[in-house]
């Protein structure tokens, strides 16, 4: 954990402009400097950098953020890699957390293996290119299989001698612990001091963490030997943990942010024949069903996964059931079925960039009409095996978080599995309740709390709750936090004498606070609320800065929000204008929103409140039309009574709306 001084003196040191032209050529304009964007193909410059405000932003894409951010999304860091990468390059000590005996062990014992293995990678490599034996079978077998010499460099693709403990033996002659030697598995030990490398005799493949260690080894048998498997793999380790790691990752990085998309295949030289065919955004699951951790590594860098198959139908069988772990991240998933007798790496060994990726584009399906098919081909008219088929498919669309997506997966499959679509409905309900009772959580709701509107004029959670409600207010919720983060701590005045006077004058944190508890309302999108709620809680502090705070903050997401904040273009009124005169620079904007303080954040904040009821109008009068349907009286009177008091408020709304006048463009 880096200390919060040593944070702030890294984001201080930081200049903008300084960390971007190292990856952008820029050119100065006006105040700003612009250049072509690093995350889109970009053709026209887009890309602009204000170096008063120390931000970047991308107008065309909407990237950008603070240095620390670009420094994230440039080179697929995490937020605690960025900061380190920022002070290395200002030469900033970073000061972490002190750390106990035990931890200090652990932690020198987890460098010390990661060393031991970046040793052994070195040593493959030199095997296979200097070696008699590395060349004539190891180098010989990855020409064989095509690969050219700078793929065969980039991958760090390696050989083990055949001889027993060549390994060990230079090891241990080079001084490394033979303790740890066992710890990353590299050797194996055995009674009466028996010793032998793991992977005598085959090639080497190094498998990366996302920041370019090596964190473990797999190797291919190329003779064939009894009992013996084709691949071996490093095992579990201090350092390595199967389940969180896959193939090609740190060379695929920046490519699958790109392209914003992700090709999932399944072993070494899938991803390897690949790259070399001019697709990067390909990692692969090395053979092993896919996991929690696995998935959660794609998903930081895109939501759009493309599963490349072949033809062999047991085996993509047996797939589809990692693949429903996809679905329960919310990612969205395509699928390509090589044609019969490929596999990714033949394939693509005999095609290049361009005709490969109109294959993929042009033979992709949706993941959920893809399984259907599948299974339908083997149930054909066996009532049975329908009746299984229909639970899997139910199964696999009750895993879909998004209720909007799920809905239409519902409709498309009941055409194609002939079921009525409100069987299907029930039947999804029901494998949704019983996930939520195993889990003992959900992942199928909105992860924020219901608005809470006044008594007289009540949503009920299901409505409050739903992802349209959400989004409706998002926006006018994003206006009170701007105002929040760019001028939380100041007075709310019109005049500057007015701070110089006795009368307690409210911040625009404590105006914003007093407005939402007074109406009994709360912001429902989780990290406006977080966002809020912080800036109360250290309000009272003395050097706290709400937008200096929320730039630096630890979560990537809210200090993402707070630097598009700060770069957000707003223009003034027409009465301002009026009032102050029109030929007032740009760079007075930042002042005039100061004084006009008053009369905008009352104003976002009615703003917010008008949406509310007009919300929950539109759903009083559903249920007013569905009570009159139904004959329900009592409920429409009810429902009447409601309506006629939200007509009363949003008048009133209406008539202070129209009384003010700054408005945000």
């Amino acid at each position: 954990m880096i200390d919060q001084i040593t944070v702030d003196r890294i984001m201080d040191a930081a200049q903008i402009v300084d960390v971007v032209s190292d990856f952008v050529t820029l050119k100065r304009r006006g105040v700003n400097y612009v250049g072509l964007c690093p995350f889109h193909s970009d053709k026209t410059p887009s890309f602009y950098v204000s170096p008063s405000k120390n931000i970047c932003k991308c107008f065309a894409c909407g990237e950008g953020g603070t240095s620390v951010h670009f420094i994230m999304k440039h080179e697929q860091l995490s937020y605690y890699e960025a900061l380190k990468f920022l002070a290395k390059k200002y030469s900033i000590e970073v000061k972490e957390k002190e750390l106990t005996d035990e931890q200090k062990q652990a932690f020198n014992e987890r460098e010390s293996l990661f060393i031991l293995n970046n040793y052994a990678k070195d040593y493959f490599i030199n095997t296979l290119q200097n070696h008699l034996e590395g060349k004539n079978i190891g180098l010989s077998y990855f020409r064989e299989r095509g690969f050219r010499d700078d793929i065969i460099k980039k991958f760090q693709l390696g050989y083990s001698l055949e001889q027993k403990d060549a390994l060990y033996q230079d090891a241990v002659k080079n001084g490394y612990n033979k303790e740890y030697l066992f710890k990353t598995g590299l050797v194996i030990q055995g009674e009466n001091n028996y010793v032998a490398d793991r992977f005598r005799g085959r090639v080497m493949f190094p498998v990366h963490t996302l920041s370019g260690k090596v964190v473990a080894f797999g190797g291919r048998i190329l003779k064939k030997a009894e009992n013996t498997g084709k691949y071996v793999n490093s095992p579990e380790s201090e350092i390595y943990h199967k389940s969180d790691q896959l193939y090609g990752i740190y060379f695929a990085k920046q490519s699958i942010t790109k392209a914003d998309r992700c090709y999932l295949v399944e072993g070494y030289t899938d991803v390897i024949s690949m790259h070399q065919a001019g697709i990067e955004n390909v990692v692969a699951s090395s053979g092993t069903a896919l996991t929690h951790g696995q998935i959660k590594l794609i998903h930081r860098f895109t939501s759009n996964i493309t599963v490349l198959y072949d033809g062999d139908a047991a085996g993509i069988k047996a797939a589809l059931r990692g693949i429903d772990l996809l679905l329960e991240e919310g990612l969205n998933i395509k699928v390509v079925l090589l044609p019969d007798g490929e596999d990714p790496d033949s394939f693509a060994r005999k095609h290049n960039a361009s005709t490969l990726l109109s294959y993929l584009e042009q033979n992709e399906n949706d993941f959920i009409r893809f399984k259907t098919n599948l299974l339908l081909k083997d149930a054909g008219n066996d009532p049975i095996k329908r009746a299984a088929l229909i639970s899997d498919i139910v199964k696999s669309i009750s895993l879909i978080p998004d209720q909007i997506i799920r809905s239409v997966y519902i409709r498309d499959c009941s055409g194609l599995l002939e079921v009525d679509e409100r069987v299907l409905v029930n039947e999804i309900n029901k494998q949704i309740y019983s996930n939520l009772d195993k889990k003992g959580a959900s992942n199928y709701q909105q992860n924020s709390d219901p608005v809470q509107i006044p008594a007289y004029a009540e949503a009920p959670e299901e409505i409050t709750s739903s992802p349209a409600y959400s989004s409706a207010l998002d926006k006018f919720e994003r206006n009170v936090i701007y105002y929040v983060i760019r001028y939380g701590n100041l007075p709310l005045i019109s005049d500057p004498e007015e701070a110089q006077t006795d009368e307690p004058i409210p911040t625009v944190i404590e105006y914003v606070k007093f407005d939402l508890e007074r109406d009994n309302l709360q912001l429902q999108n989780p990290l406006f609320r977080q966002i809020f709620e912080e800036a109360v809680l250290h309000l009272e502090e003395e050097d706290f800065h709400t937008n200096k705070f929320f730039l630096s903050h630890p979560d990537n997401q809210i200090s993402k929000i707070a630097a598009e904040i700060m770069s957000d273009r707003y223009q003034l009124s027409k009465i301002y204008l009026k009032q102050y005169g029109e030929n007032l620079p740009r760079e007075e904007t930042p002042l005039a929103e100061e004084l006009q303080l008053m009369a905008s954040v009352p104003r976002v904040m009615i703003e917010l409140k008008y949406e509310y009821f007009s919300l929950r109008m539109k759903q009083v009068m559903e249920e007013l039309s569905k009570a009159q349907n139904s004959g329900n009286m009592d409920l429409a009177i009810e429902k009447m009574k409601e309506k006629a008091q939200l007509q009363i408020i949003k008048k009133e709304l209406v008539k202070i709306l129209g009384e003010r006048i700054v408005l945000k463009m």
